[in-house]
């Protein structure tokens, strides 16, 4: 059976994605204006049928604080400074993440190490790709 974990690719290049092991990971960021950091917690599980792709599951999401336009959505309970919550759309496809060289970078989180995601690729300063996916 192969390795399930995500492909990242550069939505404006034709180069083959890359491949992060790992089935449990956690996408998170800055706020360039208001300076909250968000997480949301993903599980790649495996495809739903012989030939389908594996899936991109939210599991979980929080955000250390509030600001103006970046309130926590209804249901949210804050603890320990965070505001957890489940996020309203659980399956994805796939993820469309706009990079720009003026602020800082996501950070992915495979197993709970985070790196920012230019460890992995590189920033054209545009969209960057990512969605569940199975080692080849």
């Amino acid at each position: 059976m192969p390795a399930l974990g995500l492909c990242l690719a550069l939505a404006a290049s034709a180069a083959a994605p890359v491949f992060v092991p790992g089935t449990q990971f956690t996408l998170a960021w800055t706020h360039s204006i208001e300076k909250v950091r968000w997480e949301e917690d993903y599980a790649v599980l495996p495809a739903p049928a012989p030939g389908a792709a594996p899936v991109l599951q939210a599991t979980a999401a929080r955000v250390q604080g509030s600001a103006a336009g970046m309130e926590p959505p209804p249901g949210a309970r804050l603890r320990g400074g965070w505001y957890h919550y489940h996020p309203a759309q659980t399956t994805h496809t796939e993820l469309t993440l706009t990079r720009s060289e003026f602020t800082a970078d996501y950070e992915l989180c495979p197993q709970g190490a985070c790196q920012p995601l230019g460890y992995w690729l590189t920033s054209d300063g545009h969209t960057t790709r990512l969605w569940a996916c199975a080692a080849s």
